[in-house]
């Protein structure tokens, strides 16, 4: 499977990924270059802006998904 098709399984699966979760989980050094691959397939993903111990990192999920960002 390629990183796009794995981002995008664990996507519509309901789930929120962070780029620290995709370098872990698949491998992938630009999360944000992915996901702008599947935007453009038509997949419609939200962003969300987190800040977490003094650090600003990107939370990815598919819009109208259940889970919370």
């Amino acid at each position: 499977m390629t990183q796009n098709e794995t981002i995008r399984a664990a996507l519509l699966a309901g789930r929120a990924i962070t780029p620290l979760e995709a370098l872990h989980e698949f491998g992938c050094l630009r999360l944000a270059a992915r996901i702008r691959d599947l935007r453009q397939t038509g997949m419609d993903i939200e962003c969300k802006n987190v800040i977490r111990n003094g650090k600003r990192f990107a939370r990815y999920r598919l819009r109208g998904a259940a889970n919370a960002l």
